[in-house]
């Protein structure tokens, strides 16, 4: 059988599952179904591979072709024209061949003729007869329409909304199949949608329009809007022009123009299985790796065949568009739109870097669509160091069932920071976090409230959320209502999320991931992260809880002791969160402890820094949506431009984008030099900084900000090791530095002895070891780690800290010492020494006539990081995790034979030099 044949063989399969009846010509009867695919119909310029009739009248044709012509498919369409344009043997005129398919036993390509500018694309597989029966008997091609929308009525829409639609039905003239629309969270994507739909089935005379999601609760959310909608152009309702359902089972029913679903069920639905209902409740992005990485491979459905859908509009598309849930979205020959607020580098590629509305956070916050944040940080030294539990009788539980009971260690047990609230739980540290914010809530956070503001806690796992709730409930000595679970696994969780945004309780909800997206609750204040995030895009999306807007009459609905519309929120950092800078979005208070009049008079004074600006730009944003609508106005006229345009020029003058636009054209040039960008950032900067030079502006700003603002005193409580603003952090450092200097001195003669570590053999090292040991038990007593000690460092001398490790050993601290003393120039992380010396090392030995097999390098590897962490490796450690996974002692003297022993001892010696 030729390669041709082969392809045509899964070609008859896919025409006969669409609904084709296939017929030789000896068998020719092109009435005998809706549809007749015939092979080799004979044409004026020779036989075509297949002619397609529809109710007995030739209408398209196909071209069979070898897997391998797949490269070259779109070389095929020449041929397929000319079949198109060629006369059919015995077939009457009249007739006109509208549709072309290209096709290998891979891959199928379909054009249509009758689109202006006719484009060849690829689908799933062929459409049934009755599906080319409606395009033939409509009045035009959806792609045409999509060329002439109407203008709108932008009456009730923001700027950001009219540029994306405008830009997306652009997007859709120009026929590009996907379009990603991003907008900052809260500036409305979905009610931007919807209009887009509606003017889809209004203008373009779509049949259907899929609304994805991937968590029930967004689907829920998705059709409440969709109900509610009123078109600018017609008095009905949504729900009363056009049908939508929200699918619920396996079944789609015909007559209705929107569907919202999840992917979950959409993939369910096409592979014709029913699906559990708690499939549906947690996020793609929250699914474990494994979850994620099952093969989700579609098939052919013929209830619902790939041109059932003619748009897609995918929200949330970050995380529901990617490996094997794409396949969903290849399915249907439709347009794919997509939403979000934090597309990556993966959501570009995905949507052919088409993006139709770029609409940032910043931008948001300065429009006044989102507030921005200020950031609290508590350190603890659990939090940043773990502990160490002696060898003794401890409490133990099950995770699941919370039965206790009591354990004899067979060993000391030490445990890193990663390792809490999943492996061991502290409620020591879960405590000092919540009462440190209890502490500092009505005197530092929002001293003007007296009561909680809505605050979100993000856990790590469900027990973790369950201990936050109980010690919440203590620290607070308030009732069950008062801090309430929201999570998949709470009974009732959307009656619970229902009352956390509407109803004075709970003021405290715990999550872990249900509100994490997508979810609107906006009267939040405070977000507390118990958690740490890898994603930055969740990160973000994580922050959008607490972004939402709120006048001061919606917010005392729920918050009576509320003074002003909500203007920033707070977000507390427990764990480092913030640190990893996971979000691109600027933080704009740099400077809380600096009031605003400072910050005007220094302006005032000659201050052009980043953090100066920026600082005072947050604050007039901040007091724009406290001003009244008379105050606005009064304010663009004492200062001569509007509030929300003088906080742009003041965040412009440091806008790397802006700035080389301006350089552009003062210079006329496409690349500005180094130089030009710093003329033109000083000029932006000192007409930003202008208004505030005049007396009468700073008098006027700061006495409506006297009516409306009080100032934030900072404290950092001394039985923690910092709880303050991020921006507190340089004069902690000092004193953390500080105090290890008096350390240094006190501490001499022991200090000293630590000299063995580089002078003696390695089998003296557990010795030193232990005494390293006993000397930093000391430096922890005055609340200083080797973590908290690393990152002052890095915060003050910057230039003198080599290598990125974030992993502290404790041979860091001799580094430390060393370089404290004088004794070295520059900080380096001992693990970095350790892999620099084990890669010269490794190269040094497979140079020489004997090379080190794959097996003995996954061996090498591991004897390195153990030498890493634990300065020196002996024999027994052979037979203790992670070696005996491995096989051990036994299995490395297998490997490695006679010289197991000189390798270690080689390694000891050259990996620590």
């Amino acid at each position: 059988m030729t390669p041709e044949q082969k392809a045509r063989e899964a070609i008859d399969q896919r025409l006969t599952q669409s609904g084709w009846i296939l017929q030789d010509m000896r068998q020719l009867n092109p009435v005998a179904g809706p549809g007749v695919a015939v092979r080799e119909f004979p044409t004026s310029t020779g036989p075509v591979d297949y002619a397609l009739f529809v109710d007995g009248t030739p209408v398209g044709v196909v071209e069979a072709k070898a897997d391998e012509k797949g490269q070259d498919i779109t070389t095929v369409e020449g041929q397929s024209s000319r079949y198109a344009g060629s006369t059919f043997k015995w077939v009457k005129t009249g007739y006109t061949i509208r549709f072309a398919y290209e096709a290998t036993s891979k891959l199928t390509r379909f054009t249509d003729y009758a689109d202006q500018k006719y484009r060849s694309r690829p689908i799933f597989s062929f459409h049934r007869p009755e599906s080319l029966r409606a395009l033939l008997k409509a009045d035009d091609t959806i792609r045409n329409n999509m060329k002439h929308f109407p203008p709108f009525d932008t009456t009730g829409f923001r700027s950001c909304q009219i540029t994306a639609i405008q830009n997306l039905e652009r997007s859709f003239a120009e026929n590009r199949p996907r379009a990603l629309v991003q907008m900052a969270t809260g500036a409305g994507k979905t009610f931007t949608a919807i209009t887009a739909v509606y003017r889809l089935l209004k203008y373009a005379k779509v049949n259907r329009v899929l609304f994805l999601v991937d968590t029930k609760s967004l689907g829920e959310q998705a059709e409440r809007e969709f109900l509610a909608y009123r078109p600018n152009d017609d008095n009905r309702s949504f729900s009363e022009i056009y049908g939508v359902r929200r699918l619920k089972s396996s079944y789609i029913p015909q007559d209705v123009q929107v569907c919202i679903s999840t992917i979950q069920r959409m993939y369910s639905i096409l592979k014709g299985e029913e699906l559990d209902e708690s499939a549906e409740e947690t996020s793609l992005n929250e699914m474990t790796t494994a979850e994620r990485q099952t093969a989700k491979e579609v098939v052919y459905n013929a209830k619902y065949p790939p041109e059932f859908f003619d748009c897609i509009i995918i929200d949330e598309c970050h995380r529901s568009i990617y490996n094997v849930w794409q396949q969903v979205l290849d399915y249907f020959d439709a347009f794919l739109v997509g939403l979000t607020a934090t597309p990556d580098k993966r959501t570009f590629a995905f949507f052919e870097e088409n993006v139709v509305s770029e609409y940032s956070r910043e931008q948001a916050i300065i429009d006044g669509v989102n507030v921005g944040e200020d950031i609290f940080l508590i350190e603890t030294q659990v939090t940043q160091s773990g502990a160490h539990i002696m060898k003794q009788l401890i409490e133990c539980r099950n995770r699941l069932s919370r039965e206790k009971r009591w354990k004899q260690l067979d060993e000391d047990v030490n445990y890193v920071p990663t390792q809490l609230d999943r492996d061991i739980v502290n409620p020591s540290q879960i405590r000092m976090v919540i009462r440190t914010f209890r502490e500092n809530l009505f005197t530092t956070l929002f001293p003007r409230r007296k009561e909680v503001p809505k605050t979100l806690i993000f856990a790590k796992t469900d027990s973790h959320a369950d201990d936050i709730i109980q010690i919440v409930r203590k620290e607070f000595g308030e009732g069950n209502e008062f801090c309430q679970k929201i999570t998949y696994a709470a009974d009732n969780p959307e009656q619970i999320l229902s009352d956390f945004r509407n109803n004075y309780n709970p003021r405290i909800a715990v999550t872990v991931d249900m509100i994490a997206t997508g979810t609107d609750v906006k009267p939040i204040e405070c977000l507390i992260f118990m958690r740490d995030v890898r994603s930055k895009n969740y990160f973000e999306q994580m922050k959008g809880r607490g972004t939402r807007v709120l006048g001061k009459d919606d917010l005392q609905k729920v918050t009576p002791s509320a003074t002003e519309n909500k203007d920033h929120f707070v977000i507390v950092d427990a764990v480092g969160v913030t640190k990893s800078k996971k979000s691109e979005t600027r933080t704009l208070e740099r400077k809380p402890s600096v009031s605003m009049k400072e910050l005007m008079l220094n302006v005032a004074l000659g201050a052009r820094d980043a953090d100066t600006l920026t600082s005072l730009a947050n604050r007039v944003i901040r007091l724009n949506s406290q001003m009244s609508p008379s105050e606005r106005k009064e304010f663009a006229q004492v200062v001569g431009l509007p509030a929300n345009q003088l906080a742009e020029n003041l965040l412009n003058a440091f806008d790397e984008d802006v700035l080389t636009a301006q350089a552009q054209g003062k210079f006329q040039t496409p690349t500005p030099t180094e130089e030009q960008l710093q003329t033109v950032q000083r000029e932006a900067a000192g007409q930003a900084a202008a208004p505030f030079c005049r007396p009468e502006v700073r008098d006027f700003i700061e006495n409506v900000r006297r009516s409306h603002e009080q100032i934030i005193d900072n404290t950092n409580p001394d039985t923690l090791l910092f709880a303050g603003f991020d921006t507190q952090k340089e004069e902690t450092a000092d004193r953390v530095i500080r105090t290890f200097h008096e350390f240094i001195e006190e501490n001499k003669d022991e200090i000293i002895a630590l000299r063995i570590l580089y002078s003696q053999t390695y089998r003296d090292r557990p010795m030193a070891i232990e005494k390293l040991k006993t000397l930093y038990q000391k430096l922890r007593g005055k609340g200083v780690t080797i973590e908290r000690l690393w990152d002052c460092y890095v915060i003050k001398k910057p230039d003198k800290v080599k290598g990125s490790s974030t992993l502290r050993q404790l041979a860091d601290l001799v580094s430390m010492i060393r370089f404290e003393m004088g004794q070295a120039d520059s900080l380096q992380p001992f693990a970095d020494k350790v892999n620099y010396n084990f890669q010269q090392w490794t190269f040094r030995r497979n140079a020489g006539a004997v090379h080190f097999t794959p097996e003995q390098m996954e061996w090498l590897q591991l004897v390195k990081d153990h030498i890493a962490t634990s300065l020196s490796i002996q024999t027994e450690d052979l037979d203790l995790s992670p070696f005996d996974r491995k096989g051990g002692l036994g299995r490395f003297y297998e490997v490695f034979g006679e010289q197991y022993e000189a390798i270690l001892t080689e390694m000891n010696q050259e990996l620590v030099a």
